[in-house]
């Protein structure tokens, strides 16, 4: 066997596996196994923000096929390189959950809108093209107790959404009625046969993970959302009206909701987000660095996290949102023991060429909330597991103050789930901060973690990153 083989001439072992051509349909298929696993998380927040911001059909489906074109553009440039940007391995991205708090508080807000959203999200993507050479020197705010309690917050956080889509919607809705704001109760919400087929839903994605193997367990989640369109169609529940006017195929346009708005209080809101997700990439980068046998440089980790900033960036001028690498499609890596990145990159090319058929995203963008609400409940449920799995990692024995930590943050977080209209009295510029419980929580956490346990040294904090990652694959 050659050295070429067993180590390259930059010292990585076994790299050579990275840039392995593989035939272009195992290629293809390996890619599209990739895009099926990430599919159902990657379509979940245009269809959490839209239904939020009461978008039509059309437009949730416009915003479906922003983010698969713009996912699959953000995916070719990590997998494959561009001028500085990309980490060159197999590497999936998809827009981040973190991002789905503050975008609603943006894009609910009535001075701010979906314009706002788009306008705080470039900014914040060339906020992280910034911040990206500069991680290994503030990881050390971000610790997996800070990390952990985010995490779980945000799982908590959406929690309620895939509760309202096994209800079928929302439980009251306000109207006015002589130029005062009345709460409507909705008399079909929890209708036992939505709940019935959420139910169902549910328990299909269960029997799955438990029985399935292979891509079959992998991809439950997905399943169990087929499952239900099916009964929802044989029982009538399910409509496509619009279906016949959305063209074959279309291109998505740069700014189809109009010119970005850029407000201070939003931008400050998605930055937040956009350190957050810089935090979770470095150790995801770290742990496939770990599986792949790449050694994982300062070089090549800054041109990783450039690529989530440029991503992000292309998001917001494509009508869609923040961009991170999939945790899913890392542990995917180690299922199947392909590491090449140019399986990473077919599956962004399969993204982009499904994003330039509007009747298929118009087809999602149908599905009963009710059907989503039970795989919403798993998958918003495996993100609170996530941050509770690296929480479990922690030694509270040794970090006495960490419980504080997590009490106060996840606390504080909950404010705007729990009580909507605490801090309404706040200065109006405040409102994308303080109406978003994932912001809210994140800057409760690093300012505790740091009253309570300082700053981690570069060394320690780039391992403690990796040990993170690998709780949360």
């Amino acid at each position: 066997m050659s050295s070429r083989s067993s180590t390259s001439v930059d010292g990585y072992t076994n790299s050579h596996l990275l840039d392995q051509r593989l035939p272009a349909g195992r290629c293809a298929a390996l890619g599209l196994q990739h895009v099926l696993v990430m599919y159902a998380g990657t379509v979940a927040v245009p269809l959490i923000v839209g239904g939020a911001l009461g978008l039509s059909k059309a437009d949730i489906a416009f915003l479906i096929n922003a983010d698969l074109l713009a996912a699959g553009i953000a995916t070719l440039i990590q997998a494959l390189g561009l001028f500085g940007f990309g980490i060159r391995m197999p590497v999936m991205m998809g827009v981040t959950f973190a991002s789905v708090g503050p975008m609603i508080a943006i894009g609910t807000d009535p001075s701010l809108g979906l314009t706002a959203i788009y306008g705080a999200t470039i900014v914040s993507g060339l906020f992280g093209i910034a911040m990206a050479p500069l991680m290994g020197r503030v990881l050390g705010v971000f610790p997996p107790l800070v990390t952990g309690t985010v995490i779980t917050l945000i799982g908590v956080s959406l929690m309620g959404v895939a509760i309202n889509w096994a209800g079928g919607g929302q439980p009251s809705s306000i109207q006015m009625v002589d130029g005062v704001r009345h709460a409507v109760f909705n008399p079909d919400y929890g209708d036992p046969s939505k709940l019935a087929i959420a139910g169902l839903v549910l328990l299909v994605v269960i029997g799955i993970s438990r029985y399935g193997k292979g891509l079959v367990g992998n991809i439950a989640v997905l399943l169990g959302i087929v499952v239900g369109v099916i009964v929802s169609l044989a029982m009538g529940r399910m409509h496509f009206d619009g279906l016949a006017e959305t063209p074959w195929v279309a291109v998505t346009t740069p700014f189809h909701f109009g010119m970005p708005r850029f407000e201070l209080s939003a931008v400050i809101s998605m930055c937040i987000v956009m350190m957050i997700t810089l935090v979770e990439s470095t150790g995801m980068f770290l742990a496939l660095g770990a599986i792949t046998g790449r050694q994982v440089t300062p070089d090549l980790l800054t041109r990783g996290l450039r690529a989530d900033g440029l991503g992000t960036v292309i998001g917001g001028v494509f009508n869609t949102f923040p961009y991170t690498s999939f945790s899913q499609n890392v542990g995917l890596v180690t299922v199947t023991g392909v590491r090449s990145r140019y399986v990473a990159a077919a599956g962004g090319l399969i993204l982009i060429l499904l994003a330039l058929f509007p009747k298929m995203a118009h087809v999602v963008a149908s599905v009963p909330t009710f059907v989503l609400g039970g795989a919403g409940i798993v998958m918003f449920g495996m993100v609170a597991a996530t941050g509770i799995r690296i929480l479990g990692s922690i030694d509270f024995a040794q970090n006495r103050h960490g419980l504080f930590v997590i009490a106060i943050s996840i606390g504080l977080g909950l404010i705007p789930t729990l009580s909507p209209t605490l801090l309404q009295h706040l200065p109006a510029w405040l409102h994308p901060i303080t109406h978003s419980g994932i912001v809210l929580g994140t800057l409760a956490a690093v300012i505790l973690n740091l009253f309570y346990n300082g700053v981690a040294s570069s060394e320690r904090s780039m391992h403690m990153a990796a040990a993170t990652a690998h709780s949360a694959e």
